[in-house]
């Protein structure tokens, strides 16, 4: 199945988890570069990407924004109403989406979308109900990995690289 739309938590797929704060209080999260090219491959075929995180800091905002990631809803408490206002905009179903979330508040919107993933430092009561666990931990390529499984799956990822080796 290849998405029309894919969607990804932060804390814990994107960043490891952790919050780091400095001695003046300010929070700092750790991102990978790698999964920004998950980003990259996606925007080659079209596929928009929105990040929905429970969390309200900038952080995430300016990671949205330095990728060119057009949706990015942050403090939101019902992941599955976000995700099907987003699908009614796009005149998509839940479906036609790919989820990947790590915790007991992305687990509502794994159950119901086309094709669902977690990082492997997942809990396993929700390593048990998606479709596709990273061998990469949260923070440390899970998402890229989770999207090249994607275009893997429907024969893109190849053709998606060579348009960055050539």
């Amino acid at each position: 199945m290849l998405p029309k739309l894919v969607i990804t938590d932060i804390d814990g797929v994107w960043t490891d988890g952790g919050m780091y704060y400095t001695e003046q209080g300010d929070v700092m999260k750790r991102f990978s570069v790698k999964d920004g090219w998950g980003v990259i491959f996606l925007r080659k075929l079209n596929i928009p990407v929105a990040i929905m995180t429970g969390e309200n800091t900038q952080i995430v905002q300016k990671r949205a924004d330095k990728l060119k990631i057009d949706y990015c809803y942050l403090g939101v408490k019902d992941k599955v109403a976000q995700a099907e206002e987003l699908c009614h905009e796009l005149g998509i179903t839940l479906q036609d989406v790919a989820f990947i979330g790590d915790d007991v508040n992305d687990l509502a919107l794994l159950r119901k979308v086309g094709f669902s993933a977690s990082p492997s430092n997942t809990p396993d009561y929700v390593k048990r109900e998606v479709d596709y666990v990273t061998a990469q931990h949260g923070g440390f390529g899970a998402f890229r990995e989770f999207v090249e499984k994607l275009l893997s799956d429907n024969g893109m990822l190849e053709g998606v690289l060579q348009q960055f080796l050539s």
